[in-house]
């Protein structure tokens, strides 16, 4: 079993997406170990996109995404970080397939819906900072 941070951000929480994204996921098999809607603090978010600290788009990111509330989960399930990063589709709209969430949803590259975690390391370090042990059921 494999664990993954997913986060249906503030256009996704906004356009009432959320329901559409969590069904997509259980209907595959993925099982929510963890769920919270929240609005993220400008702390939590630099934490989030830290990797991003000195590109051009950071400060837009960091404002985007405290925006609103997010609906920040744990997701489990047998490869689920490449299922849902597929699942999820490709960040650029005009290249994410119909049938995905961004394919389907989509057609701004920064207003793009869900986040989803990368590689194995990733998801551990995102499902600590948004999640606390106790607030994820084994």
């Amino acid at each position: 079993m494999q664990r993954t941070f997913v986060m249906i951000k503030p256009d996704g929480v906004r356009r009432g997406l959320v329901g559409e994204c969590i069904r997509r996921f259980e209907q595959r098999g993925l099982k929510i170990v963890g769920l919270k809607m929240l609005v993220p603090s400008r702390e939590l978010a630099e934490k989030h996109y830290a990797v991003h600290r000195e590109k051009p788009f950071y400060a837009e990111l960091v404002e985007f995404i405290t925006s609103g509330a997010v609906v920040a989960m744990v997701l489990e399930g047998p490869n689920a970080i490449p299922l849902v990063r597929t699942m999820m589709g490709a960040l650029d709209p005009l290249q994410a397939q119909p049938g995905t969430i961004r394919g389907d949803f989509t057609c701004d590259k920064q207003m793009n819906i869900i986040h989803g975690s990368d590689s194995p390391e990733t998801a551990e370090s995102e499902i600590a900072l948004w999640f606390s042990p106790e607030e994820i059921v084994s």
